[in-house]
């Protein structure tokens, strides 16, 4: 289990160097000047020139290269040219309405994809299986945005069950933080479990063919015990993947979500740092998504072996 740790681990390391050379070589290639931006159209050509050489920018690609990754080693992840605050902190800020979106919404994505994937696969070219397969092809072909924009049109504006947007009050309590997460949660949960509904139906599917299946059936089991113990629990793997590949995908991929329900969470801010080109934000908000995502893939990994005891013993 060490070596397998360590093995993984520098795996990363070598996943996280390559993605901070292509974010900063990206958002250096990105047209426009962030120095510009900031401070507007009437500063002279002394200004911005003054400017780029407080924040660095008058030195060459791999010198700001060097010094920001050693920013990045000892915990700084730089300053914000907009904002006036350190990136770390501005993260912060922003990430609880983006983790409670995105653990909202991989939750009722599979409170509705593994039990509809089941289904489709039990009940195999039914009609059942058909309404299944077919909702799970419209999940993953609708736009996010236009189903966040329906949501709000029917159960914010005729209803008015639901806010349209925001995250409360700042002083909100918890009660009222969800009742603003419930639509986004919904549109990112229900489009994200079309494909669940394919990975589990496909993997309980090839469960069942399995002889050990037909034994238990043959000794007398109910069909529940059966599903439950014998089919889902060695299903659950390659479901255990799409699920933390989805929650990896839903932190990284909430932007356009946050901008639809006007929500303050991380992707909402990186929309606002590509359209100022501020460098550091841009540069440390990717890293830090592209570590998440490096680091739910190990966890998922170790979750393998108490999911299926067999590949702990494989590994031995």
């Amino acid at each position: 289990m060490l070596h397998f740790l360590l093995k993984r681990l520098g795996g990363a390391v070598v996943v996280l160097a390559l993605v901070a050379v292509l974010v900063f070589l990206l958002t250096r290639l990105a047209s426009g000047d962030p120095v510009a931006l900031l401070l507007g159209d009437q500063a002279t050509a002394a200004d911005i020139a003054a400017a780029r050489v407080q924040y660095g920018l008058d030195k060459p690609l791999t010198t700001q290269f060097v010094l920001w990754i050693g920013q990045v080693l000892q915990g700084n992840l730089g300053q914000s040219l907009f904002l006036q605050m350190p990136v770390t902190h501005a993260l912060l800020e922003r990430a609880e309405p983006t983790m409670f979106l995105a653990l909202f919404a991989v939750s009722i994505a599979a409170l509705i994809g593994v039990p509809c994937g089941m289904a489709a696969a039990v009940w195999r070219g039914s009609w059942i299986d058909q309404v299944l397969s077919t909702i799970a092809m419209l999940g993953a072909s609708i736009p996010s945005f236009w189903f966040g924009l329906i949501l709000i049109q029917i159960f914010a504006v005729h209803l008015g069950w639901f806010p349209a947007s925001g995250y409360g009050d700042p002083d909100a309590s918890f009660g009222d933080r969800l009742q603003h997460l419930l639509l986004p949660a919904l549109v990112l949960g229900v489009l994200n479990s079309a494909l669940i509904i394919r990975f589990t139906r496909a993997s309980v599917l090839d469960i069942l063919g399995e002889d050990y299946v037909r034994t238990a059936r043959a000794k007398g089991l109910g069909e529940s015990v059966v599903l439950v113990k014998h089919v889902l629990r060695n299903a659950l793997v390659p479901v255990v993947t799409v699920l933390g590949l989805t929650l990896a995908l839903m932190i990284g991929g909430t932007v356009v979500t946050e901008t639809v329900f006007n929500l303050p969470g991380v992707g909402n801010l990186v929309v606002r740092a590509v359209l100022r080109r501020d460098y550091p934000v841009i540069q440390g908000t990717l890293l830090v998504i592209a570590a998440i995502y490096v680091f739910i893939n190990l966890a998922i990994d170790l979750l393998y072996t108490v999911v299926d005891p067999r590949i702990r013993l494989e590994g031995q």
